[in-house]
Formats: structure tokens, sequence, C-alpha cells
């Protein structure tokens, strides 16, 4: 395993790289005899399950990799020593750095292996030799694989062209069924070539150039050390024709060549960096010579035999003379070369001062010209690869686009504490802001105290990452699997405590249902065993990945792999804690796990591992926000990071249980099946983490103590989760929308009880009014809280009529119930009612709200347009008579008054009647009161309302007698029929005739008109009412004005009761009130009397004043009459004149008529 140590360019630490080394071959037996005699690796190469080592021993060896089994990919690697190669060298060489270069030529299954300056080819991949003893010796280097061409595949019918680089030229050689030189370019002393299409990028000892090996043209760059006078200035960007012998002048010897030995750090002297790099590559370009770019123009020409341009003109400028002191010349600093391409339109060299001083890396196009900003390495690397990211579909990682990063990594050996660490330096070459300075990393190996050596081999490697394993696997969490003491502990809320127990009870009873009920009927013996297996082999999909970067040390290779996206992530958010003493986290930096979110915020899963990686960092984010959220000693949060938690939980699709049961107080909401609740491995642990702290464990965090805002936090989460109802992607969705609802509900009561918000109460109705999951939940939380309305409202998303009502008539009669919405609430029942289809429903809490508010009660039994079948009124009178007496009488005014139905005038009557007599028999005070009205009425002075007027003004509005007396007056003088024998009867039983109004109207029902008329006149002194008696012939005298009359009664009918009323009222006592109602009767109604008939009742002693307007009117009748009788006699007169002289003439037009009697015949 490799240890990671990261750094910035200002050297300060960094959580975590984007690389880690992974063993790949370890205690590697560099010697056959197993002696540690010095031997180390040059090179590693790595095609199709085959390890090729070479060692500075001479020897090479062959590994062949045995896969681990699919299902078992965790198992240790297997690698089997093939065989044990020391490749054929020239024994002439001086130095003999053993086996320097494997390269492996795929498409034709060869490979080069250069030894001690001596190529020799071999098959793949068991390196059989091949070509017989075809060699090449004095070589420098192999390669110049253009890498634009793919490197796989084998076909026996293609070649590859390779680059050797000979001590005194480059020799272009085919590689296919033989090795054939085709070409040989005049360029000595080459060291390294890397190659795109036909340019290729070499370098020789001291400096680097361009190569067109198809037209043969170079292009000098720059000086590998930047204090290396040795390039001519005149020379650099120059395009070059190296087919003559001119260019014979920089090679060297063959000694010279081999015998440069490169300097090391530990051989390194003191050298300052020369100024600017990019001026030492221009500074002898001018206007007249060729340019870079004409090279590559010149090298993609279709015209074999086009002329190259002409030599400059060799003219120079005369520059003015001045005496300049001679400087001494620095002495040359040989640096290691090295080239590799990024991409396919660019080469990277470096340059540099000095082995211990920083190293420069250049960016140029195929034509020369530089491309991007240069970028730093911290000291002159060793080895340099590029890896610019994956494109093989078999990885998590695609090739990289504008928005992906591509990496330099350099091994170089730094100075630290006064001690030397070798590791690699790791920086982007792409994706970096302008105007910023690069990041960069720092990756050592367990042992620091040995180089590392880094490659690029010519497959790609897969390493299995465990970690990614061990967060993604879903694993069961189960809340109350844990330590039920601690977690279930009773908080100081009284009302969670109160059913807590109840909800712990309803949790194993749902459990023991699940189980019976699912579909396989119950839990299989080992079913957890083999979900676990299950989730572990889905994780390992994730946690493989490939690198093609070989690192080795001693005797020892590792896989340079790009750290999953997972794992760097993860890394940076567990540095987020800050750890105690004994390692247990005591705070989160919040702000380390924000920018953990930013880093994905808005970024889309390209690949399944990347989707399910990134929802694990959102989940694991989201319970670490959470947990700093509810540490009530941390720093309150801002709207802004509030809403960072919201959207991160929303976006991680995090089981909302797992959120839940962080919250206490909340988390005895949570429902699990004997299942379990699955999720991340990871995220499982950072939630128990989060459960074992100790301010959860000792329950200082009542429910009812938590800040607002995390109960709106809550409220706004679990109402977004309750719009997942319905979504198939949500796994368990039963026992998660019954923990949601229930905790919802929670939250919402508890907010409504702080501080009751027409939005949190309105929300609170909604949701009870559009159901919940956990009914039976809920009902025991609502009772808890004592909001019994909101639980009648629960009912009726049920329907449950009959708990509708019950709730109601629990708030009724006074049961507690804090919200107070639940006003008028018997006219509510009274309305649900008609609602109701069960008819004895409506019979149950008809009649008890009829025993409440008769009134009310009466109209559930009398309603027509209720859902229940209707009683008949007289199966309704019965049940009201059984079971709420007191009702009866307004069942009947309902349907009496209401409903019009006559035929229960009588029953009503008789209601009343036991009403009043009931009262006055047992009430002195009430016969006082009766008798009382009477003679206020009668010392009332004229004029005066009628008695009927005087008696509603005057009853007492809430007094039961007083009003049915009214009703019963109403009753009585109307047009319907009952037994007024009975009711006399019942009437007459009263002392002192108390009940006067009643008795004459039965009087006028019987014609007993004299009667009622003196009653009228002398008991009650209500004399407009005994004159209306007589207009109206008795009939009826307390009838409504709107109340039609059966027959208008005749003329002598009410000159009849006319003439009783003089009389009655001539002997009125009062002789005031004698002689002027006699006087206004005779005024107004002297029509109906005849003149003899009242003078002979009018004293003798009375003045003719009384009786004068009666006297004036008779006269006027008598003129009147005698007018009329005249009028008639002269029209009966000239009828008969009319009727003599019509039957005149008839008897002239018929003229005379002769009749013979019988006698005559």
């Amino acid at each position: 395993m490799s240890a990671n140590t990261e750094t910035s360019s200002e050297g300060k630490p960094f959580e975590d790289g984007p690389y880690i080394l992974r063993t790949l071959l370890k205690d590697v037996p560099l010697s056959a005899d197993g002696a540690d005699n010095g031997t180390k690796i040059n090179c590693v190469e790595y095609f199709d399950h085959n390890l090729y080592i070479g060692t500075n021993a001479a020897e090479l060896l062959h590994y062949v990799h045995i896969p681990p089994d699919a299902n078992h990919m965790t198992a240790k690697q297997t690698f089997i020593l093939a065989s044990r190669l020391q490749p054929p060298f020239s024994e002439s060489s001086t130095t003999r750095p053993g086996v320097q270069q494997i390269l492996l030529l795929p498409k034709v299954s060869k490979a080069c292996v250069l030894c001690n300056w001596t190529v020799t080819f071999y098959s793949l991949p068991e390196l059989s030799p091949v070509f017989g003893t075809k060699q090449v010796k004095n070589c420098n280097w192999v390669g110049g694989v253009d890498l634009n061409e793919s490197r796989e595949g084998s076909d026996a019918s293609s070649a590859v062209t390779i680059l050797l680089s000979l001590n005194r030229r480059i020799q272009v050689v085919r590689v296919g069924d033989d090795a054939t030189a085709v070409k040989k370019i005049d360029i000595g002393e080459s060291i390294v070539s890397v190659r795109r299409d036909s340019i290729a990028c070499v370098a020789d000892s001291r400096s680097y150039a361009l190569l067109d090996i198809d037209r043969q043209l170079k292009i000098p760059l720059m000086s590998i050390s930047s204090v290396d006078d040795f390039q001519q200035s005149s020379s650099i960007g120059r395009a070059l024709d190296v087919t003559g012998s001119h260019d014979a002048a920089i090679s060297r010897s063959a000694s010279a060549a081999q015998n440069r030995r490169f300097l090391s750090p530990s051989d390194s002297h003191g050298h300052t960096r020369s100024t600017s790099l990019g001026g030492a590559v221009s500074s002898g370009i001018q206007d007249n010579n060729l340019k870079p770019s004409d090279i590559h123009r010149l090298s993609q020409d279709s015209t074999a035999d086009k002329p190259l341009p002409g030599l400059p003109d060799s003219t120079t400028t005369d520059l003015p003379h001045c005496d300049v002191p001679a400087r001494p010349r620095p002495r040359p600093v040989f640096l290691k070369p090295h080239i590799v391409s990024p991409t396919p339109e660019e080469f990277l060299v470096v340059t540099g001062t000095g082995p211990s001083e920083p190293g420069i890396g250049l960016f140029v196009n195929l034509d020369g010209d530089p491309t991007r900003p240069t970028i730093q390495f911290d000291r002159y690397p060793r080895d340099v690869v590029v890896d610019e990211g994956l494109s093989d579909s078999r990885t998590q990682y695609p090739a990289p686009t504008d928005g992906d990063d591509g990496y330099i990594i350099a091994s170089m050996t730094k100075s630290s504490g006064g001690a030397l660490h070798h590791g690699l330096e790791i920086q982007r070459w792409t994706s970096e802001v302008a105007g910023t300075e690069p990041s960069k990393f720092w990756l050592e190996a367990d042992d620091t105290s040995t180089a590392l050596g880094i490659g690029s081999v010519s497959e790609w490697g897969e390493t299995f990452f465990r970690e990614v394993v061990d967060g993604l696997r879903q694993t069961r969490f189960s809340l109350f699997a844990l330590d039920n003491s601690t977690l279930l502990r009773k908080t100081g809320d009284s009302d969670i405590n109160t059913s807590l127990d109840q909800v712990i009870g309803e949790r194993k009873l749902f459990d023991r249902d699940t189980d019976t009920q699912s579909d396989d009927g119950s839990l299989s013996e080992g079913w957890e065993f083999r979900r676990n297996a299950e989730e572990e082999g889905y994780a390992s999909r994730f946690a493989r990945a490939y690198s093609r970067l070989a690192v080795w040390s001693g005797n020892r290779i590792w896989w340079a792999t790009r750290k999953p996206l997972l794992l760097r992530l993860d890394a940076q958010l567990d540095a987020a804690y800050a750890h105690g003493h004994d390692s247990s986290p005591l705070s989160i930096d919040r702000r380390a796990v924000l920018r953990v979110l930013k880093l994905i915020r808005g970024r889309d899963a390209r690949s399944e591992v990347e989707f399910v990686s990134l929802s694990y960092i959102r989940q694991k984010a989201g319970i670490m926000l959470l947990d700093d959220f509810l540490n009530p000693s941390g720093t309150p949060f801002s709207d802004t990071e509030v809403k960072a938690l919201e959207e991160v939980l929303a976006e991680s699709s995090l089981d909302a249980r797992v959120v839940i049961s962080l919250i206490p107080g909340l988390r005895n909401e949570v429902v699990e099946s004997r299942k379990g609740i699955w999720v991340f491995d990871g995220v499982k642990k950072t939630a128990e983490q989060h459960l074992r702290r100790n301010t959860f464990e000792q329950g200082k965090m009542p429910f009812s103590t938590l800040d607002t805002s995390i109960f709106q936090f809550l409220r706004r989460f679990l109402s977004s989760w309750r719009k997942k109802k319905g979504f198939g992607s949500v796994p368990d969705d039963r026992e998660v929308f019954r923990t949601v609802d229930a905790a919802l509900l929670t939250v919402l009561l508890e907010l409504d009880r702080r501080s009751p918000v027409s939005h949190v109460r309105a929300e609170l109705y909604e949701m009870v009014d559009k159901g919940v999951d956990c009914f039976d939940r809920a009902i025991s939380l609502l009772e808890s809280y004592h909001r019994l309305f909101v639980l009648s409202r629960l009912y009726q998303s049920r329907k449950m009529a009959g708990d509708v009502l019950g709730t109601w008539r629990r708030i009724i009669e006074g049961e507690r119930d804090d919200g107070g919405e639940f006003r008028d609430g018997e006219a509510r029942v009274r309305d649900y009612l008609t609602k109701v289809s069960s008819q004895p429903l409506v019979r149950e809490y008809g009649i008890w709200l009829a025993n409440r508010n008769p009134k009310l009660g009466v109209q559930a039994f009398a309603e027509d347009e209720g859902r229940a079948p209707k009683y008949a009124p007289a199966e309704a009178i019965t049940i009201l008579r059984d079971e709420a007496p007191s009702a009866v009488k307004y069942y009947l005014e309902h349907l009496v008054f209401g409903k019009g139905q006559t035929a229960f005038v009588q029953d009503l009557i008789t209601y009343y009647l036991d009403i009043i007599i009931g009262e006055l028999r047992s009430s002195e005070t009430s016969r006082e009161t009766f008798a009382a009205t009477y003679v206020a009425y009668r010392a009332l002075q004229t004029p005066k309302p009628t008695y009927q007027q005087f008696l509603t003004d005057n009853a007492p509005a809430y007094n039961e007698v007083w009003q049915g007396r009214l009703r019963l007056l109403q009753l009585l003088s109307g047009t319907c029929e009952y037994d007024t024998s009975a009711i006399r009867e019942r009437i007459s039983s009263l002392p002192d005739e108390l009940l006067v109004p009643e008795t004459i109207i039965l009087d006028g029902r019987e014609q007993h008109h004299e009667n009622a008329i003196r009653l009228l006149v002398h008991k009650l002194g209500d004399y407009d009412t005994a004159i209306s008696y007589c207009i109206r012939g008795g009939s009826s005298i307390y009838a409504r004005s709107s109340q039609k009359r059966d027959s208008m009664p005749t003329h002598q009918m009410q000159a009849r009761l006319f003439r009783a009323v003089l009389g009655e009222f001539l002997s009125i006592e009062d002789v005031s009130d004698r002689v002027e109602q006699t006087k206004s009767l005779l005024e107004r109604f002297g029509g109906w009397f005849e003149l003899d008939d009242v003078l002979a009742l009018i004293p003798d002693n009375w003045s003719a004043s009384v009786v004068s307007g009666f006297l004036v009117r008779c006269v006027r009748r008598l003129v009147q009459e005698r007018h009329v009788s005249s009028v008639k006699k002269g029209l009966s007169s000239a009828e008969n004149l009319r009727v003599g002289f019509d039957l005149i003439c008839r008897v002239e037009e018929r003229g005379p008529s002769i009749q013979t009697s019988q006698c005559d015949l």
C-alpha cells in the first residue's frame, strides 16, 4: 500500500491527491540467487497479462499474471515468473547499464530490447528471439513509434516503424515479419525521441529539436540546460536540411555518447537559473529566416519534388561596437532530456539549470511554436510521463474533454526536514484557471529512501479498490439494532414520552404483519448473508480502476492509478472532521464540506460509477452537515447554508429514514421491516457515528427544545419527500412514507403549538386531508398533542364518519382541544349528519344532539336532502319520545312550522298545553304573572296595541313557557283542525281563567261568540281585537295577516256580532271608556247598526253628542236610501212604459186574428 502526501506549489499540505500507488508486484527476485548485490529495476512493460522487468544486471524478467476469479476480485494478485532472460549485447561497450528499454510492438507481436547499447528482437508474449541473430549495436535509444497509431491488434500484413538512435545517425526501421532499415537520418548522438505521424521530437545530450523523418528536415529548439550556450542562437527555430553531411559537425564519437553520465541530484553543483528561457529560444530568429511553421507545412505538402525555400541572405546588420567585459563561461551542465506528447499536436520538453534546481516544461506544437503556458517542476525531474486520461470503454474514466484534467507526473528527489525524499510530483497541464498558480501534488511510496522510476506501459492494468467497495456496498442500517437504551431513551419531552412505549409496540406489530404479508411469506434463512454478497458484487463493479503508469523502486512495482472520484472526495470529507485525543470527531469544518459540494454542484454523471459515487458523496456530506446543524454548541447556519443542506439531501436521494433517525424525538418514528434499511456502508458509519455522540446518548436534546430553524428545515425536507409518493424509484416506499408522514406530522404539530401560523396550520390541514400512510401512528400523535379537530379531519380523509362524529362529540363535551379551531360544533355536527349515509349514525348522533340542542338535533330526523334513509315522522317522534323527550316539541314545531305538516298540530298543541298547564299548576309565580298581564294590559291608555302584540312584545325571549304560549295561540288561531273540546277541558281545569286568549279562540271556533266578545271586552279590555273579531265573523283573532280565510262572514253575521259588541261596550265599568268606545264603534261601524236598535240601547242621560256622528251617518244613509228609491222608482216607470210600447208595436205588427170557439162549431 502506498502512502500519500500531497503538497501545493506553496508547500502546504493537501487532504488528497489525484493518484495513488497500488502494488503491482513486490519482492521481485532481481538476482537469480536472491543475493542483494545492488541490482535495480531499469524499466517495466506490461501487455496482455504479461509483465516484463528489465534490470541493471542485464536481465529481463517475464512474469505472467493470473487474473483473480471474477467473484473474488479482492484476492491477492498472482504473478508467476515465466522466464529470466539475459539479452545478448556487444562486449565492446565500455559501460553496461543493463536493460535500458523494453519496446513492445503489439501490432506485430514483437518486442525490442535495448540492453547495454544493443538492440535485440523478440516475439510476444513469450520473448523468443526472432530475425535470427540480427542485432543493432551502438544504439542509444529505441522508440519513435507513431503515437497516433493504435498499438493493439495483430496484423501479419502490417508493420510498425520505429527509430533507432545510433551514434552517428537515426535509423528508421520497419518491423514486421522482418526488421528492415528504410531510411537513415544524419543526426547523431540522439538519445530520446517521441513521434507524432512524421514529426518527431528528438534530443541529444544538450538540446531538443523537431525532425520531419519523411522530409528529413530539422528545427532546432532549445538547449536542455539553460546555462549551456552550445546551441547556436542563429540556428534555433530555423528549418535545416539533414540529408547532407553539413550537419556532421554536431556529431560525437561513440565513446562520447556512451560514456557521458547525466548528473544526478547527489552530483549536482550549484547553478543559478538563466534569464528568460523564452528569450533564449527566440533570440536567434530573424525576420528573413525560415519560420518553424514552414517546416510543418512543407512536411505535409503532397508534391514530393517541390524545391525547398532558398537559404536566407547572409548579410547581417552592422551593430554598434561596444566594449563588454568578458564573463567567465559557466561550466556545462548535462541534464537528462525529457520529451512527452500530451496531445496529438503537442510535445512537452523539459529544461533547467541543474539537477537540484527547478525545471521548466515547455509546450510546443508540431511546428515548434509555443502552445500554452509553461509548467514548473520543483526539481529537475528524473523521469517524466504524461497521463491524458482513459478512452477505453472498459474503464470508469472517460477520455478527457475540455472539462477534464490531464496530468504531468515527474519522478524527482526533494529535500525536506534535512532528509531527501523520493517521490512523484503531480500537476495538471489542463483545466487550470488563467492567472492562478497550478496546484501540485506530492506522492511518495512507503520507502522514500530510494528513487522512484516511472514509465508508461503498453496496456491498461487493472487495480481493485477495496475502499470503494467498503464505501459503496449497501449494508443494513438498523436503528433499533443499536443500543435501545441509548437511542430509545425517553427524552425530557412529556408528549414524546407518553407515546414511546406505544410506538415500540406498534413497530413490533407492524414488523410482524409486514413479514407475514410479504410476497414470500417469511424471510428465508441466510437472506441477509445473500443480500450482503449481492451488494458486495454490485459495488465491486465500481472498484476497478485502470492505469498505464508503472512505478518502481527497489524490488517493488506499483501502478500509479488515478484515485477514484469517490475516494478523493471522501478523503476531503473525512478531513473536515476535527478529532480529539481519542480520535473521536469533535466538530466538523462546515466550509470544507461545502467546498466539496461546490466541486460537484451541477455536475452531471457520465457513467454509472460516477452517478453512484456522487450520490454517495452527497449523502455523506448531507449527514455531516446535518450533524453540524443539529449541534447546539455549533455556529448557527446561515440561510444559504441551510439551503445547501436541503439541496444536497434532496439531490442525494438518501433514505429519509436515515435523516429522521438523527433527529432526537423523531427517530422513534422510523419504521423498518425485518429486512431493515439498506444504505451505503460509508454513509451508515457516518450516521452511526452521529448517533453515538454523547449529546444524544445522554438525552440532552429533548425534541421540544430544538430550535425553530431545525423544525422549519425538517418541514421543508419532509414535505419534499412526500411529493415522491408513487415514484417507483423509492425503495421500501411503504415503510419510508409511513416514517416521513409520522415525522412531518410531528414537526407540523410542534410548529403549530409553538406559534400558530396560518401557512403551517394550512399545511397541517392539507396533510391530514390528503391522507397519511401512518394512520394509526397519526392518531396517537394527534391524541398526544390534544389536536382533536385535526384528528377528525384525519378520519374524514378515510371517510370514517363515525369516528369523525365521535371526535367532534368529545370536543363539544369539553375534552381538551388545543387548536381551538372547532367552532359552532353542534351546527357542524348537524350539517355533517346530512352527508352521512348510515342511518344508525344519524340516529345515534341525532339523539345525542337533540339532548344537547333540541332545535338542531331534531333537524337530523327531518332532513329531506340527507344521504341516509329518512325516518318517517311517526317513527322519528317515537324515537325522540323514548330517547330525547325534550326534543319532541321541537321536532313537532319543525314539522308543523318548518315543513307545514298540519297532521301533527294536535300533538304540538298538546305539548304546548302540557308545558303551560304544568307550569301554571306547579308555580304560583307563573299564575300571578299570567294574571298580571291582563291587569297591566287593561290599565293601558288608549290607543293601545292589541293584546296579541302586547303579549309578543313582553314575552321573555328564552322562556319556554311564554314562547310556547305564543306558538299555542298561533296554532289555535290557525285553520288547522284540532280537538277543541279536549283543549277546553284541559284549560278549564285551571282556576281563574288564566288562559283568556286561548278560551276566546275556542269560543270563536265553537260559535260561542257572545262569550268570546265578553272576554275580549271585559277580561282583556282589548277593544280593537273585539272589533276585528266582529269583522272576521269570529273565525280567529290571532291569525297572521297572510293566512287565508275559509270564507267571508255575511253582513248579517257581522251585524249580529257588532250588536253584541255594542252591548258589551255599554256595560264597560269605566264610564269614560264606555262612552269613548261606544262613540268610536258607532262612528266607525255604524253601517252594521239599525237606528232604532241603537236608540233603544243608548241611555237617555247620554248627551246627543255621543251619538251625533252615528245619527248624522244614519240620516245620510236614510237620505241616500230615499234617493236611491226614487231613482229606482223612476227607472221602473220608464221601464213599464217601454214594455207597454213594445207590446203595442208587436200587436200592430201581427194584426188581428180570428179564433172560432168550439161552441160555434
